[in-house]
């Protein structure tokens, strides 16, 4: 892949950069992030799309040639022109009843496609906890007996569901969701479960909001959704993200009353 000397940085992130470059938008990857995690990326796209979701065109995966990213793997998308629903709330927050009313119908629109070959979210969240040694062992084993009680689904569940990953079109159309790489077929509650503590990272005023929204308009109790932020907070430790250390740990304790 050759990225133009007109390329646009849209952001940095810990293991990758985007750009904008002409009608394409370019995740590059730094040398730690192996090229089959690229390739799956791609493939978790392209079975939304096909399971009904509205996803990005998926137009190249390859390494990059020249210049400062020579040898990175690298994922082209189609671009939409647009904005994040995050930036849309943000420039109009006296009508946020409205757009969480939008976010919470979209994700429950992307949980109602099934798409049985997609990683599994049990397994998923099972090897991401059992690499977490930081956790007490005691309370590992309990997370993962909570593991264990996850009857199967094979329901599309984004990973990542926040209003940073839904692009407003530009042109009027229907939203765009994006960033597909830790979807899987599983359990609703618990994607509900991992959008409801990166609230709770990132926005925390929101969080009771969205939990309140989802568990009504999906018919879902509030407990059943909680009974799994513990587990989800402890694959999120799985990422590295030190920044996120303590608050992920209490979310995980807080469930023990003899810590």
């Amino acid at each position: 892949m050759i990225l133009s000397d007109n390329k646009v940085e849209l952001v940095t992130r810990q293991n990758k950069a985007v750009y904008r470059d002409g009608n394409r938008l370019i995740k590059v990857f730094n040398e730690r992030k192996p090229g089959s995690d690229v390739f799956n990326e791609a493939l978790n796209d392209e079975r939304v799309s096909e399971a009904g979701g509205r996803v990005p065109r998926v137009l190249e995966v390859s390494q990059v040639k020249e210049g400062e990213w020579e040898g990175s793997w690298a994922l082209a998308l189609e671009y939409i022109p647009g904005r994040s629903l995050e930036q849309v709330i943000d420039d109009d927050e006296e009508n946020i009843d409205t757009y969480f009313d939008q976010f919470v119908d979209l994700q429950l629109q992307v949980q109602s496609g099934n798409a049985p070959l997609l990683n599994r979210q049990k397994d998923k969240l099972r090897r991401m906890i059992n690499s977490v040694k930081s956790i007490d062992p005691s309370i590992r084993y309990d997370l993962q007996m909570r593991l264990d009680g996850l009857k199967g689904g094979s329901k599309v569940c984004h990973g990542d569901f926040v209003p940073s990953n839904i692009i407003i079109p530009d042109d009027g159309s229907e939203p765009y969701v994006v960033d597909w790489a830790h979807v899987t077929s599983g359990i609703p509650a618990v994607d509900a479960a991992q959008t409801y503590l990166l609230f709770k990272v990132e926005h925390p005023d929101s969080a009771e909001k969205y939990l309140n929204l989802y568990s009504k308009k999906s018919d879902t109790a509030k407990q059943i959704i909680m009974n799994w932020v513990p587990v989800v907070a402890a694959a999120e430790l799985a990422r590295g993200r030190k920044t996120r250390e303590k608050f992920l740990m209490r979310q995980i304790e807080a469930v023990f009353d003899y810590l």
